[in-house]
């Protein structure tokens, strides 16, 4: 035969442990607000069945109200801390209209017979299907759960249904007297017996349920961490791709002025040496003194031109075409070293002077001076320079030839690039910038520069041009220059 009062210690203590447990799990998880009503309903449950532990043979009506009052609160509180983790609707007035109903309905069959218990076990039937019920609905419409876990626990719920039934049932059946059955002699602590059955399997199911919570969260938040790595990824490679341009803009600056004073250097020269003769022998040759300062404006008329082509907003801006001769590009030419004092050492030939190409007069003079002033810069000072001007099928060929100290095989490849100088070179000679500027100039042109090593010594720089009325393709410096 069931004793009462071991089934209430058992109780008691499922109960307490349950309670603890939930309190060590919501401090734990503190985000989890909703465990704190599922451990205070395990502390009101415990708190009851050692409040019925505690009390005299005969108790008070007001304490057995006031004991199994306290155990509903607990299942009362299972429920909304179950509504509350599943996001579903709480029905809180269903739960207080249910603690009104055993208040009373238990202290009227206290006043009518305190000897009948058939009228409490009942209401208490009437409070668990109800109550049960509503938290079956919950799990029902539950989609955070796994489907399996979501009707195991209504399974739970159910026997826990059922089991109330049957007791309302056999205290209906059965006389009072009842002593057929061992196991079913004292019905209380049947009740009790499957009350704590049921306390087990549904805290094992709100386990699962918290961990299954727990395992979502973490995979939700391992995807949004993912998410935000790569996000982080994207906006460090725009980061890097926005300060590769910025500095790609700063070098570009910085070639800019280089450049800029590279080619200033060039007409600012043939002022100096203007002024320097005007000084020497201006008060003596008159004409002299003319032809130098008609030199000293042609030179500041190529310095403002510079200034307007490098200073425009665009690259394209700063491109002028226009339909030139070559024997008027080559006059233009030899004026500037004529005035510059170096004339005496350059040899013109030209198979056609009438050969016209469509180009940029100061960029292409441009690109022969610098051509021109390194032959006169790294040849001897009795070496002549050679300046041939062909058409050659499509193509104006212009070809500058020295005698000086060439470039070494090994380094020929890497001429033309920004601030290299072949290794044979003085110091102070140069900035690496001429041939440089020179293929970017020509870049614009849709023409090309080659460096042949000449088979006594020296270097031959050959310029190729579209002839006028070709079709060319106007390459980028950068992509000539890649």
């Amino acid at each position: 035969m069931l004793d009462l009062k071991t089934v209430l210690v058992v109780t008691f203590a499922t109960a307490s442990l349950q309670a603890v447990t939930w309190l060590f799990v919501w401090l734990a998880w503190r985000r989890l607000y909703e465990l704190k009503f599922l451990a205070a309903g395990f502390v009101a449950i415990a708190a009851g069945v050692l409040l019925i532990l505690l009390r005299g043979e005969q108790p008070a009506a007001w304490a057995i109200v006031l004991h199994n009052t306290i155990i509903k609160l607990g299942l009362v509180l299972l429920a909304e801390g179950l509504a509350r983790f599943l996001g579903q609707p709480r029905y809180t007035w269903i739960s207080i209209s249910l603690l009104i109903f055993q208040i009373v309905a238990w202290s009227a069959a206290l006043a009518m017979d305190p000897g009948d218990i058939a009228i409490r076990i009942h209401a208490s039937t009437f409070f668990t299907v109800v109550m049960m019920s509503v938290m079956c609905l919950g799990l029902m419409r539950d989609r955070t759960q796994p489907t399996l876990l979501r009707w195991i626990t209504i399974g739970v719920l159910a026997e826990y249904i059922a089991a109330s039934v049957l007791q309302s049932i056999i205290e209906y059946r059965l006389p009072v007297d009842f002593q057929g059955a061992s196991v079913l002699a004292d019905r209380n602590a049947w009740y009790l017996l499957q009350g704590a059955l049921f306390l087990i399997a549904f805290f094992g199911c709100l386990l699962f349920m918290v961990s299954s919570r727990l395992s979502s969260a973490l995979l939700e938040k391992n995807i949004a961490l993912s998410r935000e790595v790569r996000e982080r990824r994207r906006l460090e490679s725009r980061l890097n791709a926005s300060l590769a341009a910025e500095r790609v803009l700063r070098d570009e600056q910085a070639d800019f002025m280089r450049v800029v004073s590279h080619e200033f250097r060039t007409p600012l020269a043939i002022i100096r040496n203007a002024a320097d003769m005007i000084g020497l022998v201006g008060h003596k040759s008159p004409e002299a003194t003319r032809e130098r300062i008609a030199g000293i404006g042609e030179a500041l008329d190529r310095l403002f031109s510079l200034i307007d082509r490098f200073m425009a907003n665009d690259r394209d801006s700063g491109f002028q075409p226009e339909m030139i001769r070559v024997g008027l590009l080559i006059a233009d030419v030899r004026l500037h070293f004529g005035m510059t004092g170096r004339g005496e050492r350059l040899i013109f030939t030209a198979d056609d002077d009438a050969v016209s190409l469509v180009a940029d007069p100061e960029m292409l003079a441009t690109v022969l001076i610098n051509l021109i002033d390194n032959a006169l810069k790294y040849s001897s000072e009795d070496q002549p320079v050679d300046i041939d001007v062909r058409s050659e099928g499509r193509s104006a060929v212009i070809r500058v030839r020295d005698r000086g100290i060439g470039i070494p095989q090994a380094e020929l490849h890497k001429i033309g690039r920004r601030f290299f100088r072949a290794s044979n070179t003085m110091a102070g000679t140069g900035t690496g910038l001429g041939l440089y500027s020179s293929r970017k100039l020509l870049a614009y042109h849709g023409g090309k520069l080659q460096l042949l090593a000449n088979d006594d010594q020296g270097i031959t720089s050959i310029v190729s041009l579209p002839l006028a009325g070709e079709a060319t393709d106007r390459l980028s410096p950068e992509e000539l220059t890649a």
